[in-house]
């Protein structure tokens, strides 16, 4: 346990095996290959003395609710996060800086998934180490471009308690011809559960209803993830 309660699931970066290191996953498959995680990791360089930088990463991401609420925090407010500290809070602010600048001036430019890689690249930092379940969607475009990523429910995933319909609601506002949707297990084992399974084949025969082809269910674990589509579990 570190000192801000936060399980450490990550090794530090001298523990880890070269070629998993991440400016070396970097070198080798590029910056789009990581997920937000590891790519903050990067940037911060090294976490508190006895935790490490890919946990910095992933509990500030999961505090400030991923890389929004980390351009929305304050200086001050980053500062006061164990193992930061002002230099961090600098490196963190200015990288998010570059982004909201390039993305103003390509508005048109959107995440492109291909694969549930990407999907995990795009959420587990967010997700990993939530201490509820939650699901979330991705509505996308039809050309499978990521429009938004909106949390529909929080609590355990049950066919009893999640109102099917309701999950739709964002993509039909939006007129998205397609979504996948994700969820993770605080546990830490990505393994569906037979309700996961269920609330699965709800959700598909629902999008069918309304045409909106549900393309995958993925749950992310920690350092995991299991995609329902790819194990034929659900979409039959």
């Amino acid at each position: 346990m570190s000192r801000s309660g936060v399980v450490e699931y990550y090794p530090l970066i001298r523990e880890l095996p070269a070629t998993e290191r991440p400016r070396e996953r970097l070198k080798q498959y590029g910056a789009s290959s990581l997920s937000n995680s590891e790519l903050l990791a990067i940037i911060l360089r090294t976490g508190a003395t006895s935790e490490s930088v890919l946990n910095l990463s992933a509990r500030l991401l999961t505090k400030f609710r991923g890389l929004a609420g980390l351009a929305k925090a304050g200086f001050g407010q980053l500062c006061q996060e164990h193992g930061v500290g002002e230099a961090k809070s600098a490196q963190i602010k200015a990288a998010l800086e570059l982004g909201r600048r390039l993305v103003s001036t390509q508005p048109e430019e959107h995440p492109i998934v291909k694969s549930p890689a990407d999907i995990v690249n795009l959420l587990q930092g967010e997700m990993a180490f939530l201490e509820q379940e939650e699901l979330w969607l991705v509505l996308l475009n039809t050309k499978n471009q990521v429009l938004g990523t909106p949390r529909v429910y929080r609590g355990s995933i049950n066919t009893s308690l999640i109102r099917v319909g309701e999950l739709f609601k964002e993509a039909v506002r939006e007129n998205c011809p397609a979504l996948i949707v994700v969820h993770n297990h605080p546990s830490g084992d990505p393994a569906p559960s037979p309700e996961d399974v269920k609330v699965t084949e709800q959700i598909v025969k629902a999008g069918k209803l309304l045409d909106i082809e549900v393309l995958d269910h993925i749950i992310i674990g920690q350092q995991r993830h299991i995609s329902l589509k790819e194990r034929g579990l659900g979409f039959g």
